[in-house]
């Protein structure tokens, strides 16, 4: 599996300076989508509430499973968890409630499943709470980081602490992409005070929030996925963006990864002319790049097909997949990938950097609200 990764991360593109392998931006929009068909979709195994996994971190319950990259390292990033939970309940709830908690690997084989090589523990050795929230209704119910991602040493000097697995992680300094709940409404629905960014310069063991990089709770920028984009020699974080909830549509921003915690250094897609993509300094001018009901959403290079993969819930649909030609589109027609009918309470498909076959095979997480735990999936993919 190993060399498999070795040759997607070549087709992908090349090392920044920032230390991390970013995709090389191929900015033509008039390539044909080449993608016909997924299939063989299959359920790999869970990947959390298993005994003598993350049970061992009092995580019987908890969702999401956002993935990002450190070196060798794999992070995997989950919502609101739960320490006890009853044999018959189903959906969040338990006791010791925790906002969000993170688990990472160095496991390159996925066909047989995740192996988390541990968590980010307190000095009990229980997975804690990353990022605080005041846990009262209609204030601030909970804290949950929608997507996670690095930035190498030269992007932002000044740490020599060491990751958690010695990975690659030294000197590399982790953010969280976070969104601050402030009340659950009807299933699909709900209200954010804001989103914003993290930090954590020693391997993700403590965090801090960056109170100047925010974004308004009612505005398009709640919910994220995050890739790196080698743009005209300069390493851009892209991001690919929702709001608070599942029924709005997707707008894109970027920033260079050496200014990510200047809010002024942002840019926001704001269409497209005869010389290219148009990059505004004012949020409120970003377009949507794709308009349909979306849920979380994972949006990767696909080393396959050559385009961008987006795949995202749709609100009574399932999970569904979109093909890219760029960053910015043009996005085909949704294709079902997952179902609703055969895997009631599914949300939340997250895609992993490994692949299989030389790409064709896509690895992701999916969540599902009955057990309230995140299992493992793969689909193939059929090209012309």
């Amino acid at each position: 599996m190993s060399a498999l990764l070795a040759v997607a991360l070549l087709a992908t593109g090349c090392t920044s300076s920032s230390g991390e392998t970013v995709t090389v931006l191929d900015p033509r929009t008039d390539k044909p989508f080449v993608l016909t068909g997924v299939g063989n979709l299959t359920e790999i195994g869970q990947v959390t509430g298993v005994p003598g996994g993350t049970d061992a971190y009092a995580v019987h319950g908890t969702d999401l499973g956002s993935v990002f990259t450190a070196g060798d390292t794999t992070y995997l990033v989950f919502g609101d968890t739960f320490g006890e939970r009853t044999a018959e309940q189903t959906g969040a709830g338990g006791s010791f409630w925790r906002s969000n908690v993170l688990g990472y690997t160095t496991d390159r084989d996925l066909s047989d499943g995740v192996r988390l090589t541990g968590m980010i523990t307190d000095e009990t050795g229980l997975a804690k709470e990353l990022l605080d929230s005041k846990k009262v209704d209609g204030v601030e119910m909970t804290v949950i980081p929608t997507y996670g991602f690095a930035v190498g040493p030269n992007a932002r000097a000044g740490s020599e602490d060491e990751g958690p697995t010695n990975g690659g992680t030294a000197g590399k300094t982790l953010y969280l992409y976070y969104m601050s709940v402030r009340h659950w409404g009807d299933p699909g629905r709900w209200d954010a005070n804001h989103a914003g960014l993290a930090r954590s310069t020693d391997g993700g063991q403590n965090w801090t929030r960056l109170e100047q990089t925010t974004w308004p709770g009612d505005s398009g920028f709640i919910q994220v996925s995050v890739a790196h984009v080698l743009e005209d020699g300069v390493d851009q974080l892209y991001f690919w963006a929702i709001p608070a909830g599942r029924f709005g549509g997707v707008r894109l921003m970027r920033v260079p990864a050496a200014q990510v915690e200047d809010p002024s250094a942002y840019r926001y897609y704001a269409g497209a002319d005869s010389t290219g993509p148009i990059w505004a300094a004012e949020r409120d001018r970003a377009v949507l790049i794709v308009d349909d009901t979306i849920g979380e959403l994972s949006v990767a290079y696909n080393s396959y097909l050559d385009r961008w993969i987006m795949m995202y819930l749709r609100e009574g649909d399932g999970v569904v997949l979109r093909e890219g030609i760029t960053p910015w589109g043009p996005w085909s027609e949704p294709r079902t990938v997952v179902d609703a009918a055969g895997h009631p309470g599914l949300y939340a498909p997250f895609q992993y950097p490994v692949t299989g076959e030389d790409g064709r095979r896509i690895y992701f997480n999916l969540s599902l609200w009955g057990p309230y735990n995140v299992f493992l999936y793969s689909i193939d993919l059929e090209k012309s």
